[in-house]
């Protein structure tokens, strides 16, 4: 039996997979950006300084894109498109922070890094199967 262009295949799974990820990414990210903005010496590295950025600041920028991410997951459970944009945007930004955060604490930003491409793979393959009713 075939499946009518109304009715999403099993592969929707992966959609919702990247919309609960995204959820979660955006609380870790804004765990991460709490533990660098209210205990500076949390993340040791031999530099005072990450990228361009210190510990605070880019603690704030961690905060700010997690509450980001974390709504944009809430969207992408409702099967907006521009969610799904704004998500597959928003993982890559989160890679590219995460890869700059590698030196501080390498294991959760290789973690995180995973968790995007895992993101990225399911919005860009399977996301077109979430539709909003």
């Amino acid at each position: 039996m075939a499946l009518s262009n109304n009715t999403p295949s099993g592969w929707v799974g992966w959609a919702y997979f990247a919309a609960f990820m995204m959820m979660f990414l955006g609380i870790f990210q804004g765990m991460a950006g709490l533990a660098a903005i209210f205990k500076d010496n949390f993340y040791v590295v031999t530099q005072a300084h990450l990228l361009v950025f210190n510990f605070t600041t880019w603690g704030w920028i961690n905060l700010i894109l997690g509450i980001i991410i974390l709504m944009a997951g809430l969207e992408l459970l409702r099967g907006a498109m521009w969610a799904r944009v704004i998500a597959c945007f928003l993982a890559v930004l989160s890679l590219v922070a995460n890869a700059g955060f590698i030196d501080a604490y390498p294991l959760w930003s290789i973690l995180m890094m995973v968790a995007d491409g895992l993101i990225l793979y399911s919005l860009t393959v399977h996301g077109g199967e979430l539709k909003q009713n």
